[in-house]
């Protein structure tokens, strides 16, 4: 079984301490969450980074660089001179890839043959599941590193007005992750994805593609700005 180990992440930019400034210590816990888990994937022999992009399938080897100066810290970059206030190169990583790298980065898991990919957001569920079960044929034995919020409709103060459906699906979605339920995941609605603005719906379903037998663990649910974040770890 080429895929070993996953760990489910969330992408917000607070995650980045010089992001969330004074209010940092309101994510400890999740970001606590998100290097534990990502620590359990260091065993393997590659890392696969998994997020949404414009496009499905596009493939950035270690060599990528990516920048959070749209979100207000340019001084933040990952990838190669990620340690310099400059960076180099072009910062070509879409936000849910360069939250995971920057993850990474901070990990046991940093020094790991690494390659991230992208999946659409209209990705359909058919096409999710098909890249996932590319993964699984690798010849090597991978860890996933799956990029993905829930709902950004969770309360009203969150980014888009409270949606009476939105609670449930993520509730839906965690239950599957703690469950390693990969048969909920590939059957979660693209279209009331959509409306409950769940960036993670295509990539969790990659996940349901590429990881069919491991055992799954949910260490963090919350939505402590409104906007679903999860944290769990699947494994053998």
């Amino acid at each position: 079984m080429p895929v070993i180990a996953a760990a489910v992440c969330p992408h917000p930019p607070l995650l980045i301490p010089e992001l969330a400034s004074g209010a940092a210590f309101e994510l400890d816990p999740l970001r606590a969450a998100c290097f534990t888990a990502i620590d359990q994937l260091a065993n393997a022999d590659a890392l696969v980074i998994i997020g949404s992009g414009p496009v499905t399938g596009t493939r950035y080897d270690a060599s990528a660089t990516g920048t959070f100066g749209p979100y207000g810290a340019p001084e933040v970059t990952v990838g190669p001179d990620s340690d310099s206030s400059s960076g180099s190169g072009t910062p070509v990583l879409p936000l849910s890839l360069a939250v995971g790298t920057w993850l990474v980065e901070q990990s046991k898991a940093a020094g790991m043959p690494r390659t991230s990919i992208t999946v659409a957001a209209s990705e359909t569920p058919a096409g999710c599941l098909a890249l996932g079960q590319e993964l699984a044929h690798s010849n090597d034995r991978l860890a996933l590193l799956v990029m993905g919020d829930g709902s950004a409709r969770r309360s009203d103060h969150a980014p888009v007005h409270l949606h009476p459906r939105a609670e449930l699906f993520d509730s839906t979605v965690a239950a599957a992750l703690e469950l390693a339920d990969t048969e909920t995941l590939a059957a979660l609605d693209p279209d009331l994805a959509t409306q409950l603005h769940a960036a993670g719906r295509a990539p969790w379903q990659v996940l349901a593609g590429a990881a069919p037998d491991l055992q799954g663990q949910l260490a963090y649910h919350a939505a402590p700005y409104g906007v679903g974040y999860f944290v769990a770890s699947w494994g053998l």
